[in-house]
């Protein structure tokens, strides 16, 4: 029961997330007519989202650890801002009405934003 509630606060703080990214960082949009459509494809992309960090994430690092160690994990910054775009992509793919316009800088700053927020959130609300 603690994996599934550990679960769904992860996919909640995540959407809140994404919704924050779209009204602060230039070139996310949100495309939704209704507040039920909208908090369907936050709630969707959300997912996206987690499943792409969950199974690219440790294949990149894996295969890209000498870059990790070059850059002292600057990389980072990069490939978090490609996965979110990735993500963007995939819900265009899926019909949902989430865009990201370009790398730089909205992906970029926008993976950065969902990163610290989710983390943020995830410290305030998992709390016992």
């Amino acid at each position: 029961m603690d994996f599934l509630k550990g679960l769904l606060i992860r996919l909640a703080s995540t959407a809140v997330a994404f919704w924050l990214a779209t009204l602060i960082i230039p070139g996310i949009t949100l495309n939704a007519e209704t507040v039920t459509e909208k908090v369907t494809t936050l709630v969707l992309v959300a997912a996206i989202f987690g499943v792409v960090n969950a199974v690219l994430q440790p294949i990149i690092k894996t295969v890209g650890c000498g870059f990790y160690l070059l850059t002292l994990g600057l990389i980072a910054l990069v490939v978090n801002g490609l996965l979110f775009l990735l993500t963007s992509w995939i819900a265009g793919q899926a019909g949902l009405p989430f865009h990201v316009d370009g790398f730089w800088p909205a992906a970029l700053l926008g993976a950065l934003f969902v990163s610290i927020v989710t983390w943020l959130l995830g410290t305030v609300l998992d709390r016992d």
